[in-house]
């Protein structure tokens, strides 16, 4: 079974310009990531500073070790610079 995974970023006013970019560089090579079966970034229309990347993946763990791997290399430690808080991340099966 799938896992869905919604990482939500609250992004600075001066930076959802380059969170958005950034993500667009990113978001290929994380759909060519073992285990990712689709991501999309999304920008919420009432609060352009909330982006959710909504991300389908073969399993939590497969979610996890690509998660680690974006750490190891620094990425997220970049998205740090351009958020309000730390991101959220939440995991979700698909039920009905």
């Amino acid at each position: 079974m799938t896992c869905t995974v919604l990482l939500e970023l609250h992004v600075k006013p001066e930076f959802v310009d380059t969170a958005i970019a950034g993500l667009g560089e990113l978001l290929p090579s994380t759909r060519t990531y073992e285990g990712c079966v689709e991501v999309y970034a999304h920008q919420n229309q009432d609060d352009p500073c909330n982006i959710v990347a909504i991300e389908v993946w073969e399993s939590r763990e497969a979610y996890e070790k690509y998660f680690a791997w974006r750490t190891e290399t620094g990425v997220i430690g970049q998205l740090g610079e351009w958020v309000t808080q730390e991101p959220s991340v939440r995991y979700f099966d698909k039920k009905a």
